[in-house]
């Protein structure tokens, strides 16, 4: 069977998608193939050093990877994995794929579970969509007790396979308005990265316009629809002096402060994410 270079395919793959304007298009180039291979990135780039070749069978399923790439299907749903702090999590059609900025803001539940005073500390993600943020505090944060609401079937079929192996994680499919009421009270954290996209603010990248469920991104003319509902639920759910935490759109932050500050809640305060744009805000339950 004909083999070509590994370093030959790789290169000529990178320079097609940077053409189209995939952002890292090397980076992703080793990803597909080592996906092809089986492998991990490192070691496709030592095959790539070695000079290795790659059979006509594995580039032409590396061809097929590259062009959908190409038509900005996100790598995620090629790989059918999203890294996530510590994590490996499966997705796909229709859940929203998991972003690293959101890894920042899930250490503010994680610090907070960590630091609470119970043996076994209630920790409650709305809208999980694929189960990360929930998953993170359920292997993390190992003797609290997690819950987990998605409203999405779609969605929830890919939480219920990220989630399936944690022994303390519970996962529910609801509207997050009325789910978990027998927690009422109990939660230390209540943490969310909800729809906050205004319904007429079309997002600039193809992976997100194009693939990421609609359901998961628009929250309003405003965006906020989603998370008014949320801070009224989360006053319920968490017990006096329990920590909110809400991802959240660069210009988003003074209008949740403020909405947040309408009711009742105490000290609401807005944090920048790893590229200094305002990215969550946190706010305690009086």
């Amino acid at each position: 069977m004909a083999e070509t270079t590994l370093a030959a395919i790789v290169r000529a793959a990178a320079e097609r998608l940077a053409a189209a304007g995939v952002p890292d298009p090397l980076v992703d180039a080793e990803l597909l193939a080592a996906h092809v291979r089986g492998l991990r990135r490192g070691e496709i780039q030592a095959a790539v050093v070695r000079g290795d070749t790659i059979t006509e069978r594995d580039l032409a399923d590396f061809d097929v990877l590259v062009a959908r790439r190409a038509e900005r299907e996100p790598l995620q749903h090629l790989t059918g994995v999203a890294p996530f702090r510590h994590l490996e999590l499966a997705v796909g059609p229709g859940v929203f794929v998991p972003r690293p900025e959101t890894e920042t803001v899930a250490q503010f539940a994680i610090d907070a579970l960590s630091n609470a005073p119970d043996p076994e500390p209630i920790g409650v993600d709305l809208c999980t969509g694929s189960g990360a943020i929930a998953l993170a505090m359920a292997t993390e944060v190992p003797h609290a007790r997690i819950f987990a609401v998605e409203l999405s079937p779609d969605a929830h079929t890919w939480a219920a396979r990220n989630t399936a192996d944690a022994d303390n994680l519970t996962l529910v499919q609801g509207d997050l308005s009325d789910s978990l009421e027998e927690l009422d009270g109990t939660a230390s954290v209540v943490i969310s990265n909800p729809p906050y996209v205004p319904d007429d603010a079309i997002p600039r990248d193809p992976e997100v316009r194009l693939f990421d469920p609609a359901m998961a991104l628009y929250g309003g003319s405003d965006g906020l629809d989603i998370v008014r509902v949320l801070s009224r639920r989360a006053l319920a759910l968490l017990r006096p002096g329990g920590l909110l935490v809400l991802e959240h759109g660069e210009l988003q932050g003074e209008a949740i402060r403020t909405l947040l500050s309408a009711d009742g809640w105490r000290a609401p305060r807005t944090h920048p994410d790893l590229t200094h744009r305002d990215r969550a805000t946190t706010a305690l339950r009086p």
